[in-house]
């Protein structure tokens, strides 16, 4: 028997990494029937067939942490990347993106991409991101800037890639190591969204020390994770650290009296943007709830 890490998986063929090579392999039929699916990141245990040379996955190690868009495990930082234009930031989607992150317990790395293309905006961001408790990190391909910040940020952690179409995920990790060699896409100038140009998820190798993932694009993240809009105020980092300083322990910090979060908000010490963000999932989450 070998262990490694999955790295890739297409077509129902799955490449795990050993200590001395990359080996495909198939799932064993026990994890069709226990409705298991191997992820990209799984440590595995795998069997090499002495008539054929194939691979065998004979067991998945238990696995510290998993996303569902895109389906990876055992990452242990999210770097969460956003343009600033072309196509526009959009706050809603990226504050979904760290509310998943949140509730995977990962590290979080704000990455706001092509800041040569409005520097003031990306400079609000950063601030805005930096103020709200996260790492943040501008980055231009075309100036090559940030990218050695980004790379330090990447060591001693496999990190997964994660944000929508277009926004230069693919460009970024090509910058920060050529012989990755990903598809980059054009943006549409019917839509200012891009392309889906990575087809499948993969592992890819930073250093000895450091892997990323990178994944396809998404547009939309479910928070189905939360069951009740009580839960929300635990992962909005600058709303959690106000949850204690609240008139009532019970506050979600929408109309209560006596809310510091809302105090806060006021006196601009949290973001406005972010706080409309999060009473929207609010609202979201409550409508679900209606329904069911």
């Amino acid at each position: 028997m070998n262990e490694g890490t999955i790295i890739k998986g297409i077509g129902g063929f799955y490449y795990v990494q050993t200590e001395t090579e990359v080996v495909q392999c198939r799932a064993r039929g026990i994890f069709r029937e226990t409705n298991i699916t191997p992820l990209v990141g799984d440590r595995v245990r795998i069997r090499i067939s002495e008539e054929d040379g194939n691979g065998y996955i004979e067991e998945i190690f238990e696995r510290e942490s998993v996303l569902l868009r895109p389906p990876v495990a055992n990452v242990t930082q999210a770097v969460v990347v956003s343009s600033i234009k072309n196509p526009e930031l959009n706050t809603w989607l990226l504050d979904r993106m760290l509310v998943m992150a949140e509730e995977q317990e990962l590290e979080v790395l704000v990455c706001i991409n092509k800041c040569e293309l409005d520097r003031d905006g990306a400079k609000q961001m950063e601030s805005i991101y930096t103020g709200a408790g996260y790492n943040t990190v501008l980055t231009s391909v075309k100036e090559q800037e940030g990218l050695a910040k980004l790379k330090n940020f990447m060591e001693d952690h496999i990190s997964v890639f994660a944000g929508p179409s277009g926004v230069g995920k693919s460009s970024l990790l090509n910058s920060i190591n050529s012989n990755y060699d990903l598809e980059i896409g054009k943006i549409s100038l019917k839509t200012s969204r891009g392309k889906h140009t990575t087809r499948h998820v993969e592992l890819l190798k930073l250093n000895n020390n450091a892997y990323v993932l990178d994944s396809p694009g998404f547009s939309s993240l479910n928070l189905d994770f939360i069951e009740d809009e009580t839960q929300l105020r635990f992962y909005f980092k600058d709303i959690e650290k106000y949850n204690d300083q609240c008139k009532f322990s019970s506050c979600i910090h929408v109309n209560e009296p006596g809310c510091a979060v809302k105090d806060a908000v006021e006196s601009n010490i949290i973001s406005r943007e972010r706080y409309k963000n999060y009473l929207m999932m609010i609202e979201e989450i409550k409508n679900r709830k209606r329904r069911y």
